[in-house]
């Protein structure tokens, strides 16, 4: 998406709109002082033992010990991205990646990132989080000194600001705002005026589509064959990059004693368990941000009208180096402007004011560390009631069996009866919000009588069976709730709320189920091709012999099937273009398509599954089960040149997590690669595709006891131990 901005931005912003000049150096490229980062590192006391997979188990004394902690370790494993992350996080990628990133840096500015740390960082962020977050930067800083060679021009050191600065900039990206700028950057005005509640009602129809996300699922002690309480957290993330899953095992003597993942840069669990809870999340994507369309004075483009008087925009300057070659940069300065409504952006279709949750929002670490360390349901949901995080679903469970579904939303209190999904009038203050509704006025099931709630990027009133599901019309229409059910959410509800005594071998069955949904979108795919005139496909007699394939496929993603190659190709073009609300793609011209891929590059029309999807990391080279938008989510949207798909995202971070009938816990894991992100000379650079591939997991050591009898190292940052 960020890719489909670039050409349009660079147009607006080298032609006219920008002031350029060249700079052969910049100020971020003066020398380290190794020295200073070693000294501050003298601060912290941690233990960092690796178990026999290479994960990080850190152990201090202090919840800062452990974020320094943490930051090291996940240098060691990839430091490379957790400095691109601070560079995005400054505005300053563009310096060392060049053109792509020019987008992202202008995005960091003009949403007002750095006027809101500034502003904040000591008055509303408290001294134990702001303690955590210097604490990470100083253990990537004592990382950056010993390695002064691995260093980025310009990306150390690190400071607590640009981690808490990371999450205001990234927690609005989940819910889809990077798609507003991608809107105001097309060509022409990409949507009407909205609808007043005088005109006719806006509605959106109900359509079963496929999206990409994640899977959670939660099973009561009422539901399950030994009364236990059971947890799915399944994310599906990109397999590297920024928001890759690196998973690790962190314990303070504070009551910071948690298992699960955490992303690049960030110091804190996104999701996981602790000894006496465990919460899963999915992306949500209700309406939060609002585009006005503002009236500007003909006399004077520096003033808008706003309730009948000219007002006067804010300006400022945003400015970042864009890398040409080696050292050479061109330096870009491009106009910020901000109005009542929130940022401006000019543009020939128009002057738009955005306002977006999140604008401002600084507190994100700080809820996250609060979920970290509740200890039961009550713990939790304060911390949820921070609303610092703008969206995400939560499924939720704990010792004691609650569990239940969240909703999780910051909805403005906007006026009633607008038609929110259009652009609104920039001349009226009334349609400027600036109050919200509670995190308990969103849509939540706690402990329904299912006893089963689940989430697959799915709307929350289809979150389990029976009574128990919430209503759409008992929630205002302003919410913008989105009106989806995946094949994931169909599966997820057909088996799991299909059966009322889940043993521990069917949740876990259940989990990698690969078959598409008889409501599904890909069966409706199959069905438009079949049900196709023969004659109109054309005269290639290899089409009939496709057909018939595509008739006895049993809409199953499994890498022994011989009829899912034929299916999968065709329909995945025409999923990818509902996706990205492109044009619809003819499911005719997708199944003629994926006819002369499998001759040209497999040579029959039935190959495997597995000879199509692969899995690739280093060396390895193997058959995928799976496939795109089946709980079993191995997935990659576009062939590679030699006719397959190469699985970049999907399941990633799996976790099983269980108290028993009488509240013994058991946490199992397994991550699609292995702990050592970057370092293909590591035993642990891909030890865990097997495991993962053979879907099976390795047990979570809480304990000493139970971790260094295999533990593979075991030493304090900068020690070679």
């Amino acid at each position: 998406m960020i890719k489909r901005v670039v050409a349009a931005f660079f147009l607006a912003l080298f032609l006219g709109l920008g002031i350029v000049a060249f700079w052969a150096v910049l100020p971020e490229d003066l020398e380290l002082d190794p020295e200073a980062y070693l000294a501050a590192a003298e601060a912290y006391d941690v233990r960092i033992i690796r178990d026999a997979y290479g994960v990080p188990h850190i152990y201090g004394k202090r919840d800062a010990d452990v974020a320094y902690g943490l930051a090291f370790a996940h240098s060691e494993d990839d430091f490379l991205t957790i400095q691109k992350v601070g560079l995005a996080t400054r505005g300053r990628l563009s310096a060392v990646e060049g053109l792509d990133a020019a987008p992202i840096d202008f995005m960091v500015q003009w949403m007002g990132v750095w006027d809101a740390v500034d502003v904040g960082y000591d008055s509303e962020i408290s001294a134990e989080t702001r303690a955590i977050a210097e604490a990470y930067a100083i253990g990537v800083n004592h990382y950056a000194a010993l390695h002064p060679d691995a260093v980025l021009p310009g990306a150390i050191p690190l400071s607590g600001r640009d981690i808490i600065a990371g999450f205001t900039f990234k927690t609005p990206l989940f819910y889809g705002f990077q798609r507003v700028m991608l809107e105001l950057f097309e060509g022409d005005r990409q949507r009407d005026l909205a609808l007043s509640p005088t005109d006719e009602a806006f509605h959106l129809t109900d359509v079963p589509q496929p999206i990409l996300g994640s899977n959670a699922v939660a099973v009561g002690p009422g539901r399950s064959a030994d009364g236990a309480t059971r947890l799915l957290i399944n994310s599906h993330q990109p397999y590297t990059g920024p928001v890759a899953w690196y998973e690790v095992r962190l314990h303070s003597e504070e009551g910071w004693d948690v298992a699960g993942g955490v992303f690049p840069g960030g110091p804190v669990m996104l999701h996981g368990a602790n000894r006496h809870l465990a919460w899963a999340s999915t992306v949500n994507q209700p309406d939060l941000a609002d585009v006005y369309v503002l009236d500007v004075d003909p006399e004077d483009p520096n003033r808008y009208r706003l309730d009948g008087e000219w007002r006067t925009f804010e300006q400022a300057e945003a400015s970042f180096a864009v890398k040409l070659l080696g050292r050479l940069r061109w330096s870009v300065t491009r106009e910020l402007l901000k109005s009542k409504h929130g940022p401006v952006l000019r543009r020939p279709h128009g002057t738009y004011g955005v306002r977006f949750v999140g604008m401002g929002e600084i507190r994100g670490l700080e809820q996250y560390m609060r979920m970290n360390k509740a200890r039961n349901i009550d713990e939790w949901r304060d911390a949820m009631r921070m609303q610092a995080l703008p969206s995400i679903n939560f499924i939720y469970a704990d010792e004691v069996g609650n569990m239940g579904y969240v909703y999780n939303a910051r909805f403005p209190r906007r006026r009633e009866g607008w038609d929110w999904k259009g652009y609104l009038p920039g001349d009226r203050s009334d349609l400027i919000w600036t109050e919200y509704y509670s995190y308990d006025e969103a849509p939540q099931l706690m402990n329904p009588a299912s006893q089963v709630v689940t989430n697959a990027n799915s709307d929350p009133f289809h979150a389990t069976v029976g009574k128990d599901n919430l209503h759409r019309e008992d929630y205002p229409e302003s919410f913008g709730i989105e009106r989806r059910m995946t094949n994931r959410a169909l599966r997820a509800l057909e088996l799991y709320g299909g059966d009322d005594s889940i043993t521990a071998e069917e949740f876990r069955a259940y989990k990698f189920d690969k078959r598409y949904s008889e409501k599904s979108a890909a069966r409706k795919i199959v069905s438009t091709i079949l049900a196709a005139d023969p004659e109109s496909l054309g005269d290639d007699p290899g089409y009939k012999k496709a057909r018939e394939l595509l008739a006895a496929w049993d809409f199953t993603a499994t890498a022994a099937s011989r009829t899912a190659p034929i299916a999968i190709i065709s329909l995945t073009p025409v999923v990818v273009a509902m996706m990205k609300e492109e044009p619809p793609l003819d499911p005719l011209d997708a199944f003629r398509d994926a006819v002369a891929v499998l001759r040209q590059h497999h040579g029959r029309l039935d190959p495997t599954w597995g000879e199509v999807n692969r899995f690739r990391r280093g060396d390895l080279e193997l058959p995928a089960d799976g496939g795109p938008d089946v709980l079993r989510a191995l997935e990659a949207f576009v062939l590679d040149e030699d006719g397959t798909y190469s699985v970049k995202s999907g399941d990633s971070l799996v976790m099983f997590v269980e108290w028993d009938a009488e509240g013994k816990q058991r946490v199992e894991t397994v991550h699609q690669y292995g702990s050592a992100t970057l370092d293909k000379t590591s035993p642990h650079y891909a030890d865990q595709v097997p495991l993962f591939l053979s879907e099976g997991t390795k047990k979570v050591l809480w304990t000493l006891e139970e971790l260094l009898p295999t533990a593979t190292r075991d030493y304090r940052p900068g020690e070679s131990g």
